[in-house]
């Protein structure tokens, strides 16, 4: 048992002796894949989405120095067929590259470090079985397995760590993409050497133009999860259990961290906050200890056309078409906003609807970290907009019409093309950015049922929230008063009668024809039920 040579299966067992949620399936998806063309895959999702958790599970899985029955027996794996075939039954090579890089004494010796940190580990365990001067780790392997008919299963966690701790050193970069293709290069080398690879990180496989730099791997993404898509986070009814077994309020954790939504899946969950909220029995924003504000504010304030339009657009609710072929998957060699947009979905600061090709912002916890992460000189009028859309609420609630009318009045006059609307739509978009503040208290379901019909948008207080119900309709070139007797003419009933006695209607019209000094575009009329 070694550091990089079958570390065994401490580290899954440390993981188990916390609340787990079973994702042993994905051991089933890569023993299928053992000895054929398709055995090597990369499968990269955001921090904190169970990654290394996933790495450490597979290597307690495979390697052959250790007995894990006492771990897997009752596991969703060991009811499958493929269970005993291959459990314990391989070398595993084991790289956790972040690991690597801070215990190397400079990282542009990072690649022949690894290389021989990983060499003298398997001298030790197959002595006289590689030529002892050989430094390169494909050679040793290929050599060993020759001799002592074995192959070896390779894991290696957070693969792009080198492309993030040294984005700049092109060379360091292209060195390492060598060792990487001279270790899983197609032929029978490879075939003779590797049973199966599993690699893991944050970004997709690098690209350097339109090609992949390991074109062999099969690769599962934030974009293209494909069949995998149930392991990049949990899943709606693994959260629902959670909940009934802690007592926790399910509603709230899906207002909080669910919104990634797959073709195959409709709602994963981020797993780290998921779990957070349950240990700290409370619903919060966890997502800082995971990722940095200030890398959310570097990337969207870049100086690309449409980019802060689009943000404009999601912090409103909206949701942007993205083209994600151009982006080359780094965190440098960015063309157009598509490509920033294209990051943010792998950093899971944004969601991404594969059949319309759009993204979005998911959840609450990631819609806190765009509103603080707005700020400086290019933000400042959006940022003053959500600053005082607490004051806004209030005013609403108080009945105060003329304030809700000067604050759309403002988002109007906002230099963003995404907030000169010209239907009911965008008007609604800017009522969820000047409302902005109202997520913390309330679900805002748009198009909500309203007995005969719908109203635009309605604010249902969240549990122990001690809020009126608000239910807005909003009109275009028409007038606030039509709005109110459209709420009355559809009853109001059904599920609002709950809120009968703490009741808000709100009727906003925008008039493009009202012009000239003092002359208010916005009109608004608050009516308490």
């Amino acid at each position: 048992m070694g550091e990089y040579l079958n570390p065994g299966n401490e580290a899954f067992q440390a993981i188990l002796a916390d609340t787990y949620i079973d994702k042993t399936g994905l051991i089933d998806y890569i023993n299928s894949t053992i000895n054929t063309p398709r055995k090597l895959t990369h499968f990269s999702r955001p921090r904190r989405f169970g990654k290394s958790f996933a790495a450490k599970m597979l290597c307690a899985y495979y390697d052959r120095s250790c007995d894990s029955h006492a771990l897997f027996d009752g596991l969703n794996i060991s009811k499958l067929k493929s269970y005993e075939a291959h459990l314990n039954q391989y070398d595993v090579i084991y790289l956790d590259i972040v690991q690597l890089i801070s215990n190397c004494s400079e990282k542009k010796s990072m690649v022949k470090e690894l290389q021989a940190r990983v060499i003298r580990e398997l001298r030790r365990e197959f002595s006289g079985m590689a030529d002892p001067e050989e430094s390169v780790l494909a050679y040793v392997l290929s050599a060993i397995a020759a001799k002592a008919n074995k192959k070896f299963v390779i894991i290696i966690d957070e693969w792009d760590a080198l492309f993030r701790e040294a984005k700049d050193d092109q060379d360091l970069q292209q060195e390492y993409v060598r060792f990487l293709r001279g270790l899983f290069k197609a032929g029978p080398s490879t075939d003779k050497t590797i049973a199966a690879a599993y690699m893991t990180g944050i970004l997709p496989i690098k690209k350097y133009g339109t090609q992949s730099a390991l074109n062999d791997f099969k690769e599962f993404t934030m974009t293209r999860p494909a069949k995998l898509a149930e392991y990049v986070g949990f899943t709606e009814q693994e959260v629902m259990e959670l909940c009934r077994k802690y007592r926790m309020d399910f509603e709230s954790m899906s207002a909080w961290y669910d919104g990634y939504s797959f073709s195959r899946i409709q709602h994963v969950y981020s797993p780290n906050s998921v779990m957070n909220a349950v240990i700290n029995e409370e619903f919060e924003n966890y997502w800082t200890d995971s990722e940095s504000y200030e890398s959310l504010k570097d990337y969207i304030s870049m100086n690309y056309d449409g980019l802060k339009d689009a943000v404009i657009s999601m912090l409103g609710g909206g949701a942007v078409r993205v083209g994600i072929g151009t982006f080359q998957n780094d965190i440098t060699s960015f063309r157009n906003k598509d490509d920033i947009l294209t990051l943010l979905i792998h950093l899971g600061y944004l969601g991404y609807n594969t059949k319309e090709r759009k993204v979005f912002i998911p959840n609450r916890e990631v819609a806190e970290a765009f509103a603080d992460s707005v700020s400086g000189d290019k933000w400042e009028d959006v940022a003053e907009l959500l600053r005082d859309s607490e004051d806004l609420l209030e005013a609403t609630i108080r009945g105060d019409s003329d304030a809700v009318a000067d604050a759309l009045e403002n988002v109007h006059s906002l230099n963003s093309s995404v907030l000169r609307y010209n239907n009911e739509a965008s008007l609604s978009s800017a009522i969820m950015i000047v409302y902005y503040t109202a997520r913390r208290f309330y679900k805002i379901v748009p198009e909500f049922p309203e007995g005969k019909g719908f109203a635009d948008l309605a604010f249902l207080p969240g549990k122990g929230v001690d809020k009126p119900a608000m239910m807005i309709e909003l009109k275009y070139d028409k007038d606030a008063e039509t709005a109110i007797r459209q709420i009355h003419d559809n009853r109001y009933d059904g599920d609002l009668k709950k809120y009968f006695g703490n009741l808000i209607l709100v009727g906003i019209n925008y008039d493009k024809n009202r012009k000239g000094k003092g002359m208010k575009r916005h009109t608004c009329v608050i009516e308490k039920i």
